[in-house]
């Protein structure tokens, strides 16, 4: 089988550059070459096409190899070069070899012309392998810095929020209040629920979301959203569904999926404004080790692929190195946040999958998602059950050192009955749990505090009264990790932004069944808040 090559050959003989021609061609190579005898002659012709190999004699009317190295060499450092001439002596050889050529040979002996292209072509495709795996590292290390400081934000962000929340949720629960006030905390309640979605998409992107897996089928996901999609895409873009009968099994968040998909399929639809093509595909995949070797998060085994393709605009190389980034959008502004493929990312990276892209102008875009699979049959969905508010009397340990949230916590636990110990953080709890040992009931702990966080602060309390019930509460979920070790039992964790519902329901279970196992529970769903989350870096 032939192989292409496309060759300068920078010589002003006819004869000369014929001779090397054939000499490829004996080597087996489909030839795409451009002779030239100028500067502007090669110049032209890098600057209107792409090459695998420059061949240049040295000395020719008006114009040298050397020159043409350095020409070539200021544009294009990859590119080999080699010199084949007549009139090379040692000294211009080894000049040339410092400035960037290959090798060098004499016309007439060309025995090692073949073996050298051969080298050079085998050689050059190495480099290029091995800049390409250290630039997808060198993404994947700056998508992991992003990811740590908008974690760091969303964590900030949602000790905000809760405090917004506590307080708009109590106004609206007060008796006392008029219309317009009702009005007005209902309407900073929805807002406050907006901004937690959009933390929410900033902590899917640094991998710190809680997720509520379930042994799944993906299948179910995409007839779940096809079935919307008809309505949202428009008549002008026709979706085909391409399922795999008997797919894989994946362990996975049916809600984060159903997220995935709708983000991918909306910029599908934005992408062909004219209309168009989509695909859904899903299929089973395995990744063997070689693959693995070119795409370091590309781990091998079995996998469910999702795939979302179109046939719409497509992207140049430099927005597909961009897309995944929070807040990166080509959209114009005020359509678009741009957190959309970047929650795509994050989700895909919390379920221990990987992510490709596939794109090109005029022609369209494909991605392809990939997810571990597991063993075992599609679990049943979840029973659906209402979250209801939760009193009781109870004396209860608060401890946050975020001012405004301590407040407001303190006063949702007031309103639910509960006779309430404020604390600024973790040694202030410590020392007031001594004070008041026998009557508290409850602690409620943050996990990051100053002086001593929450899980250490436990520690000293539980070694006074070793039954003492705890919810530790946390606004960035890999806090919970070394929590879970620090504390070396049973707990509940309250995922911050928390309402007040989901607050009574917690301290309840925590209360009335205090052995019960781990729990993290989360901002409410809409279709099931008060389920279990499992924690997945």
């Amino acid at each position: 089988m032939s192989k292409l090559l496309r060759a300068i050959i920078v010589e002003d003989s006819e004869d000369d550059s014929e001779l090397v021609q054939r000499e490829l061609r004996k080597g087996g190579f489909d030839l795409i070459c451009q002779r030239v005898d100028s500067a502007a002659g090669l110049l032209q012709a890098l600057a209107h096409g792409e090459w695998d190999l420059v061949v240049s004699d040295h000395t020719m009317s008006g114009f040298t190899g050397l020159q043409a190295l350095e020409i070539v060499r200021a544009r294009h450092a990859d590119i080999p070069f080699i010199f084949v001439s007549g009139t090379l002596d040692e000294a211009t050889a080894i000049l040339g070899l410092r400035n960037g050529a290959q090798d060098y040979l004499i016309k007439g002996h060309l025995q090692r012309f073949l073996p050298a292209v051969e080298r050079e072509m085998r050689e050059t495709e190495q480099r290029r392998e091995r800049k390409k795996l250290e630039h997808q590292v060198l993404q994947l290390q700056k998508f992991e810095a992003i990811g740590r400081l908008a974690g760091g934000i969303a964590h900030d962000f949602n000790n905000l929020l809760s405090a917004i929340l506590g307080w708009a949720e109590m106004g609206l629960e007060d008796p006392q209040a008029g219309s317009r006030a009702h009005d007005r905390f209902q309407k900073i309640t929805e807002q406050a629920h907006r901004a937690t979605k959009l933390t929410s998409q900033i902590l899917a992107f640094a991998r710190c979301q809680a997720l509520q897996p379930r042994r799944l089928n993906l299948n179910t996901c995409v007839d779940d959203v096809a079935s919307l999609l008809f309505k949202l895409v428009g008549d002008r873009v026709d979706i085909r569904v391409l399922a795999e009968q008997h797919l894989r099994i994946v362990m996975a968040d049916p809600l984060q999926i159903e997220q995935i998909l709708m983000n991918l399929c909306l910029n599908a639809r934005d992408a062909m404004p004219k209309g168009g093509l989509l695909v859904i595909e899903t299929r089973n995949v395995d990744i063997a080790d070689e693959h693995s070797q070119t795409r370091p998060e590309a781990l091998p085994g079995h996998y469910a692929l999702l795939c979302v393709t179109d046939t719409g605009i497509g992207m140049d190389q430099l927005t597909q190195e961009r897309i995944f980034e929070p807040f990166f959008t080509t959209k114009e502004l005020g359509r678009g946040t741009g957190l959309g493929l970047a929650t795509v990312y994050g989700i895909v990276k919390q379920h221990a999958g990987f992510v490709y892209v596939y794109s090109e102008l005029g022609k369209g875009t494909a991605f392809r998602l990939y997810f571990p699979c597991c063993e075992g049959q599609p679990d049943a969905p979840p029973p659906q059950t209402p979250v209801e508010l939760r009193r009781g009397h109870e004396t209860i340990l608060l401890a946050d050192d975020h001012d405004g949230l301590r407040d407001s916590a303190a006063e949702m636990l007031r309103e639910l009955g509960y006779h309430v110990i404020a604390a600024a953080n973790g040694q202030d709890a410590v020392n007031q749990f001594e004070s008041h040992s026998q009557e508290v009931n409850l602690l409620l702990l943050d996990v990051i505090m100053p002086e001593l966080d929450g899980p250490h602060a436990y520690q000293r309390i539980a070694a006074i009264r070793p039954d003492i019930p705890v919810i530790f509460t946390s606004g960035y979920t890999p806090e919970v990790v070394p929590l879970i070790s620090a504390v070396g039992r049973t707990s509940v964790v309250l995922q911050k932004p928390y309402t007040n519902k989901s607050l009574s329901q917690a301290i309840r279970s925590a209360l009335d069944h205090p052995s019960a196992t781990l729990e993290v529970t989360a901002t409410p769903r809409p279709t099931n808040p008060a389920l279990p989350i499992t924690l997945k870096r």
